[in-house]
Protein backbone atom coordinates (compact mmCIF):
# COMPACT_ATOMS: atom_id res chain seq x y z
CA UNK A 1 0.00 0.00 0.00
CA UNK A 2 2.74 2.05 1.11
CA UNK A 3 5.12 1.67 -2.10
CA UNK A 4 1.94 1.72 -4.36
CA UNK A 5 1.26 5.76 -3.22
CA UNK A 6 4.73 6.41 -3.09
CA UNK A 7 5.05 5.33 -7.01
CA UNK A 8 2.12 7.38 -7.79
CA UNK A 9 3.74 10.03 -5.80
CA UNK A 10 6.89 9.81 -7.62
CA UNK A 11 5.32 9.98 -11.45
CA UNK A 12 3.17 13.06 -10.38
CA UNK A 13 6.61 14.42 -9.42
CA UNK A 14 8.18 13.46 -12.69
CA UNK A 15 5.08 14.50 -15.12
CA UNK A 16 5.37 18.10 -12.80
CA UNK A 17 8.96 18.22 -13.45
CA UNK A 18 8.80 17.14 -17.31
CA UNK A 19 6.29 19.64 -17.79
CA UNK A 20 7.75 22.45 -16.26
CA UNK A 21 10.46 22.32 -18.03
CA UNK A 22 8.95 21.66 -21.35
CA UNK A 23 6.25 25.20 -20.75
CA UNK A 24 9.87 26.70 -20.11
CA UNK A 25 11.67 26.50 -23.02
CA UNK A 26 8.59 27.02 -24.97
CA UNK A 27 8.17 29.93 -24.01
CA UNK A 28 11.85 30.98 -23.97
CA UNK A 29 12.08 29.33 -28.15
CA UNK A 30 8.51 31.55 -28.60
CA UNK A 31 9.94 34.48 -27.24
CA UNK A 32 12.76 34.13 -29.16
CA UNK A 33 11.46 33.32 -32.51
CA UNK A 34 8.65 36.23 -32.02
CA UNK A 35 11.68 38.52 -31.61
CA UNK A 36 13.10 37.39 -34.73
CA UNK A 37 9.80 37.85 -36.32
CA UNK A 38 9.38 41.44 -35.44
CA UNK A 39 13.23 42.21 -36.65
CA UNK A 40 12.07 40.02 -39.99
CA UNK A 41 8.79 42.37 -40.64
CA UNK A 42 10.42 46.05 -39.52
CA UNK A 43 9.77 47.00 -43.46
CA UNK A 44 6.69 44.69 -44.16
CA UNK A 45 3.73 46.68 -44.86
CA UNK A 46 1.31 43.84 -44.39
CA UNK A 47 3.41 42.25 -41.14
CA UNK A 48 1.92 43.49 -37.32
CA UNK A 49 2.72 42.11 -34.30
CA UNK A 50 -0.20 39.99 -33.67
CA UNK A 51 0.49 38.32 -37.40
CA UNK A 52 3.95 37.27 -36.11
CA UNK A 53 2.70 36.34 -32.76
CA UNK A 54 0.44 33.85 -34.59
CA UNK A 55 3.14 32.56 -36.78
CA UNK A 56 5.14 32.02 -33.65
CA UNK A 57 2.68 29.89 -31.73
CA UNK A 58 1.91 27.85 -34.68
CA UNK A 59 5.41 27.22 -35.84
CA UNK A 60 7.25 26.42 -32.49
CA UNK A 61 5.46 23.21 -31.79
CA UNK A 62 6.71 21.02 -34.28
CA UNK A 63 10.31 23.19 -32.63
CA UNK A 64 9.17 21.55 -29.45
CA UNK A 65 8.51 17.94 -30.93
CA UNK A 66 12.81 17.74 -31.41
CA UNK A 67 13.37 19.33 -27.43
CA UNK A 68 11.12 17.06 -26.06
CA UNK A 69 13.50 14.36 -25.22
CA UNK A 70 15.61 16.62 -23.38
CA UNK A 71 12.78 18.02 -21.32
CA UNK A 72 11.92 15.03 -20.26
CA UNK A 73 15.82 14.18 -19.51
CA UNK A 74 16.08 17.67 -17.47
CA UNK A 75 12.65 17.34 -15.87
CA UNK A 76 13.24 13.43 -14.51
CA UNK A 77 16.62 14.95 -13.46
CA UNK A 78 15.32 17.72 -11.53
CA UNK A 79 12.41 15.40 -9.78
CA UNK A 80 14.95 12.70 -8.56
CA UNK A 81 18.20 15.45 -7.63
CA UNK A 82 14.95 17.45 -5.85
CA UNK A 83 13.33 14.09 -3.76
CA UNK A 84 17.07 13.68 -2.79
CA UNK A 85 17.83 16.63 -1.72
CA UNK A 86 14.55 16.75 0.61
CA UNK A 87 15.69 13.15 1.32
CA UNK A 88 12.27 11.48 0.17
CA UNK A 89 14.16 9.06 -1.40
CA UNK A 90 15.80 8.06 2.07
CA UNK A 91 12.32 7.44 3.49
CA UNK A 92 11.48 5.25 0.57
CA UNK A 93 14.54 3.58 1.32
CA UNK A 94 13.51 3.17 4.33
CA UNK A 95 10.21 1.56 3.56
CA UNK A 96 11.88 -1.28 1.87
CA UNK A 97 11.33 0.66 -2.05
CA UNK A 98 14.20 -0.12 -4.30
CA UNK A 99 16.20 2.26 -7.07
CA UNK A 100 13.22 0.00 -9.54
CA UNK A 101 10.34 1.46 -7.51
CA UNK A 102 11.87 4.60 -7.97
CA UNK A 103 12.15 4.33 -11.64
CA UNK A 104 9.17 2.35 -12.78
CA UNK A 105 6.58 5.29 -12.34
CA UNK A 106 8.78 7.78 -14.43
CA UNK A 107 9.24 5.26 -17.06
CA UNK A 108 5.34 4.09 -17.46
CA UNK A 109 4.65 8.13 -17.06
CA UNK A 110 7.06 8.38 -19.67
CA UNK A 111 5.87 5.90 -22.25
CA UNK A 112 2.74 7.44 -22.00
CA UNK A 113 3.26 10.45 -23.00
CA UNK A 114 5.23 9.73 -25.63
CA UNK A 115 2.11 7.96 -27.21
CA UNK A 116 0.18 10.85 -26.57
CA UNK A 117 3.09 12.73 -28.41
CA UNK A 118 3.26 10.42 -31.71
CA UNK A 119 -0.49 9.85 -31.76
CA UNK A 120 -2.14 13.18 -31.03
CA UNK A 121 1.17 16.22 -30.79
CA UNK A 122 2.77 15.21 -33.99
CA UNK A 123 -0.74 15.48 -36.15
CA UNK A 124 -1.54 19.24 -34.69
CA UNK A 125 2.17 20.11 -34.92
CA UNK A 126 2.03 19.09 -38.13
CA UNK A 127 -0.98 20.95 -38.74
CA UNK A 128 0.19 24.00 -37.24
CA UNK A 129 3.05 24.32 -39.00
CA UNK A 130 1.22 24.51 -42.53
CA UNK A 131 -0.61 27.07 -40.88
CA UNK A 132 2.34 28.94 -40.40
CA UNK A 133 3.79 29.09 -43.08
CA UNK A 134 0.24 30.23 -45.01
CA UNK A 135 0.47 33.00 -42.11
CA UNK A 136 4.13 33.64 -42.97
CA UNK A 137 2.74 34.45 -46.89
CA UNK A 138 0.21 36.95 -45.61
CA UNK A 139 3.13 39.03 -43.53
CA UNK A 140 6.16 39.26 -45.85
CA UNK A 141 3.38 38.68 -49.13
CA UNK A 142 6.49 37.01 -50.71
CA UNK A 143 5.59 33.73 -51.28
CA UNK A 144 9.46 33.03 -52.56
CA UNK A 145 10.41 33.94 -49.39
CA UNK A 146 8.59 31.23 -46.87
CA UNK A 147 8.29 27.57 -46.94
CA UNK A 148 10.55 24.70 -46.97
CA UNK A 149 13.61 24.77 -49.35
CA UNK A 150 13.87 21.16 -50.49
CA UNK A 151 17.34 22.04 -52.20
CA UNK A 152 19.42 24.87 -53.02
CA UNK A 153 17.62 25.71 -56.30
CA UNK A 154 13.77 24.93 -54.83
CA UNK A 155 11.37 22.17 -55.26
CA UNK A 156 11.26 20.43 -58.49
CA UNK A 157 8.43 18.84 -60.33
CA UNK A 158 7.93 17.05 -63.41
CA UNK A 159 4.85 16.48 -65.22
CA UNK A 160 2.46 15.46 -68.79
CA UNK A 161 -0.05 16.52 -70.65
CA UNK A 162 -1.58 16.20 -74.17
CA UNK A 163 0.55 19.48 -75.15
CA UNK A 164 3.48 17.92 -73.86
CA UNK A 165 5.92 17.90 -70.76
CA UNK A 166 6.69 20.75 -68.27
CA UNK A 167 9.15 21.17 -65.58
CA UNK A 168 8.06 23.50 -62.79
CA UNK A 169 10.29 25.05 -60.11
CA UNK A 170 9.12 26.38 -57.31
CA UNK A 171 11.15 28.59 -54.49
CA UNK A 172 8.48 27.48 -51.61
CA UNK A 173 5.40 25.46 -50.70
CA UNK A 174 2.98 25.70 -48.64
CA UNK A 175 -0.02 23.41 -47.86
CA UNK A 176 2.24 20.64 -48.83
CA UNK A 177 2.30 21.94 -52.62
CA UNK A 178 -1.26 22.71 -52.88
CA UNK A 179 0.23 26.54 -53.20
CA UNK A 180 3.57 27.24 -54.84
CA UNK A 181 6.05 30.51 -54.86
CA UNK A 182 8.27 31.92 -57.35
CA UNK A 183 7.30 29.81 -59.74
CA UNK A 184 9.42 29.32 -62.71
CA UNK A 185 7.82 26.64 -65.70
CA UNK A 186 9.66 24.72 -68.42
CA UNK A 187 7.80 24.19 -71.63
CA UNK A 188 8.52 21.19 -73.88
CA UNK A 189 6.35 20.06 -76.91
CA UNK A 190 5.55 16.43 -77.53
CA UNK A 191 8.94 16.44 -79.58
CA UNK A 192 10.75 16.86 -76.15
CA UNK A 193 11.73 20.74 -77.71
CA UNK A 194 11.80 23.93 -75.62
CA UNK A 195 8.61 26.14 -76.29
CA UNK A 196 8.56 28.96 -73.97
CA UNK A 197 9.48 29.74 -69.84
CA UNK A 198 6.66 30.99 -67.83
CA UNK A 199 7.53 32.94 -64.27
CA UNK A 200 4.50 33.73 -61.89
CA UNK A 201 4.46 34.96 -58.45
CA UNK A 202 2.55 31.86 -57.23
CA UNK A 203 0.49 28.33 -58.67
CA UNK A 204 -2.16 26.79 -57.02
CA UNK A 205 -3.22 23.39 -57.94
CA UNK A 206 -7.08 23.29 -58.78
CA UNK A 207 -8.75 20.48 -60.59
CA UNK A 208 -6.87 19.60 -63.25
CA UNK A 209 -4.34 22.65 -64.32
CA UNK A 210 -2.23 24.61 -61.95
CA UNK A 211 -3.48 28.60 -61.66
CA UNK A 212 -0.61 30.57 -62.12
CA UNK A 213 -0.63 33.79 -60.61
CA UNK A 214 0.62 37.65 -61.86
CA UNK A 215 2.36 34.98 -64.93
CA UNK A 216 4.22 36.29 -67.72
CA UNK A 217 5.27 34.09 -70.94
CA UNK A 218 8.57 34.36 -72.65
CA UNK A 219 8.32 32.16 -75.97
CA UNK A 220 11.12 31.10 -78.01
CA UNK A 221 9.74 33.37 -81.41
CA UNK A 222 7.92 36.01 -79.93
CA UNK A 223 8.07 38.84 -77.35
CA UNK A 224 7.20 38.32 -73.58
CA UNK A 225 3.59 38.71 -72.91
CA UNK A 226 1.99 39.19 -69.16
CA UNK A 227 -1.05 37.48 -68.24
CA UNK A 228 -3.23 38.14 -65.05
CA UNK A 229 -4.10 34.46 -64.42
CA UNK A 230 -2.67 31.33 -66.94
CA UNK A 231 -4.10 28.11 -66.73
CA UNK A 232 -1.25 24.90 -67.24
CA UNK A 233 -2.81 21.66 -67.65
CA UNK A 234 -1.54 18.97 -65.13
CA UNK A 235 -2.42 15.22 -64.85
CA UNK A 236 -1.23 15.45 -61.60
CA UNK A 237 -3.86 14.84 -58.64
CA UNK A 238 -3.53 16.42 -55.10
CA UNK A 239 -2.12 12.95 -53.67
CA UNK A 240 0.47 13.21 -56.50
CA UNK A 241 1.11 16.85 -55.18
CA UNK A 242 1.38 16.50 -51.90
CA UNK A 243 3.87 13.62 -51.97
CA UNK A 244 5.98 15.45 -54.25
CA UNK A 245 6.15 18.44 -52.39
CA UNK A 246 5.72 17.17 -48.54
CA UNK A 247 9.32 17.19 -45.77
CA UNK A 248 8.39 13.66 -43.64
CA UNK A 249 8.45 16.44 -40.46
CA UNK A 250 5.30 18.40 -42.07
CA UNK A 251 3.54 14.77 -42.70
CA UNK A 252 1.32 13.31 -39.59
CA UNK A 253 2.01 10.38 -38.07
CA UNK A 254 -1.00 8.84 -39.37
CA UNK A 255 -0.84 9.94 -42.81
CA UNK A 256 2.94 8.42 -43.22
CA UNK A 257 1.73 5.24 -44.02
CA UNK A 258 -0.17 6.49 -47.00
CA UNK A 259 2.90 8.92 -48.18
CA UNK A 260 4.86 5.89 -47.81
CA UNK A 261 2.89 3.45 -50.33
CA UNK A 262 2.08 6.26 -52.68
CA UNK A 263 5.91 7.10 -52.76
CA UNK A 264 6.82 3.29 -53.58
CA UNK A 265 4.29 2.83 -56.42
CA UNK A 266 5.65 6.05 -57.88
CA UNK A 267 8.84 4.70 -57.77
CA UNK A 268 10.33 7.31 -55.40
CA UNK A 269 12.30 7.83 -52.88
CA UNK A 270 10.59 6.77 -49.37
CA UNK A 271 13.41 6.47 -46.71
CA UNK A 272 13.03 9.96 -45.00
CA UNK A 273 9.10 8.99 -45.05
CA UNK A 274 9.84 5.50 -43.35
CA UNK A 275 12.66 7.10 -41.58
CA UNK A 276 9.95 9.52 -39.77
CA UNK A 277 7.55 6.75 -39.21
CA UNK A 278 9.87 4.80 -37.27
CA UNK A 279 11.13 7.66 -35.13
CA UNK A 280 7.50 8.58 -34.38
CA UNK A 281 6.91 4.46 -33.37
CA UNK A 282 10.04 4.62 -31.12
CA UNK A 283 9.46 8.11 -29.38
CA UNK A 284 7.64 6.32 -26.39
CA UNK A 285 10.69 4.13 -25.92
CA UNK A 286 13.49 6.74 -26.32
CA UNK A 287 11.27 9.09 -23.54
CA UNK A 288 11.33 5.88 -21.02
CA UNK A 289 15.67 5.47 -22.15
CA UNK A 290 15.68 9.33 -21.25
CA UNK A 291 14.41 8.45 -17.84
CA UNK A 292 16.78 5.83 -17.30
CA UNK A 293 19.30 7.88 -18.21
CA UNK A 294 18.50 10.76 -15.64
CA UNK A 295 17.66 8.04 -12.91
CA UNK A 296 21.48 6.75 -13.32
CA UNK A 297 23.14 10.59 -13.22
CA UNK A 298 20.68 11.72 -10.25
CA UNK A 299 19.69 9.12 -7.79
CA UNK A 300 22.70 9.63 -6.04
CA UNK A 301 22.45 10.85 -2.46
CA UNK A 302 23.43 14.80 -1.73
CA UNK A 303 25.33 13.58 1.20
CA UNK A 304 27.60 11.34 -1.08
CA UNK A 305 28.88 14.20 -2.78
CA UNK A 306 29.58 15.18 -6.44
CA UNK A 307 26.01 15.83 -7.77
CA UNK A 308 27.20 18.72 -9.80
CA UNK A 309 29.26 16.16 -11.71
CA UNK A 310 26.35 13.50 -11.81
CA UNK A 311 24.42 15.95 -13.30
CA UNK A 312 26.65 17.10 -15.92
CA UNK A 313 27.41 13.87 -16.94
CA UNK A 314 23.51 13.12 -17.61
CA UNK A 315 23.72 15.70 -20.01
CA UNK A 316 26.57 15.01 -22.05
CA UNK A 317 25.23 11.08 -22.40
CA UNK A 318 22.15 13.09 -23.50
CA UNK A 319 23.50 15.37 -25.82
CA UNK A 320 26.04 12.39 -27.21
CA UNK A 321 22.40 10.09 -27.73
CA UNK A 322 21.41 13.10 -29.93
CA UNK A 323 24.38 12.87 -32.01
CA UNK A 324 24.01 9.66 -32.31
CA UNK A 325 20.57 9.97 -33.49
CA UNK A 326 21.27 12.68 -36.18
CA UNK A 327 24.09 10.29 -37.48
CA UNK A 328 22.01 7.78 -38.05
CA UNK A 329 19.51 9.53 -39.54
CA UNK A 330 22.08 10.90 -42.13
CA UNK A 331 22.98 7.87 -42.52
CA UNK A 332 19.39 6.13 -43.26
CA UNK A 333 18.49 9.21 -45.28
CA UNK A 334 21.36 7.96 -47.80
CA UNK A 335 19.95 4.92 -47.68
CA UNK A 336 22.98 3.46 -45.91
CA UNK A 337 21.65 2.58 -42.56
CA UNK A 338 17.67 0.34 -42.18
CA UNK A 339 15.66 3.08 -41.55
CA UNK A 340 14.21 1.16 -38.26
CA UNK A 341 17.99 0.41 -37.28
CA UNK A 342 18.25 3.98 -37.27
CA UNK A 343 15.88 4.75 -35.15
CA UNK A 344 15.87 2.10 -32.61
CA UNK A 345 20.01 2.03 -32.71
CA UNK A 346 19.68 4.86 -30.12
CA UNK A 347 16.87 4.03 -28.00
CA UNK A 348 18.74 0.70 -27.24
CA UNK A 349 22.12 2.91 -26.82
CA UNK A 350 19.90 4.93 -24.33
CA UNK A 351 18.39 2.25 -22.25
CA UNK A 352 21.81 0.75 -21.54
CA UNK A 353 23.72 3.63 -20.84
CA UNK A 354 20.71 4.31 -18.44
CA UNK A 355 20.25 0.57 -17.09
CA UNK A 356 24.16 -0.47 -16.40
CA UNK A 357 24.53 2.39 -14.18
CA UNK A 358 21.54 1.40 -12.16
CA UNK A 359 22.38 -2.50 -12.06
CA UNK A 360 25.48 -1.33 -10.57
CA UNK A 361 23.68 1.04 -8.08
CA UNK A 362 21.16 -1.50 -6.82
CA UNK A 363 22.69 -4.92 -7.27
CA UNK A 364 25.90 -4.43 -7.32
Amino acid sequence: MVAGRLSRYFGRRFLGASLTVFVGVFGLVLLVDYIELMRRSAGEANASALLAAGISVTRVPQIMERIMPFAVLVGAMLCYLNLSRRLELVVARSAGMSAWQFVAPAVIAALLVGVIATAVYNPIAATLQEQSKRLEDRAFNNAAQSGLQATGTGFWVRQRSVDGQSIINAASSTDQGVRLGGVTVFMYDLAGRFVERIEAKAAVLEEGYWRLVEARRYPVDAPPEKLADHQLKTNLTLAQVRETFATPETVSFWDLPFFIEMADHAGLAAAGYRLQYQKLISRPALLAAMVLVAAAFSLRFFRFGGVQKMVLSGIVAGFLLYVLSKVTEDLSKAELMHPAAAAWLPVFIGVLTGLVPLLYLEDG
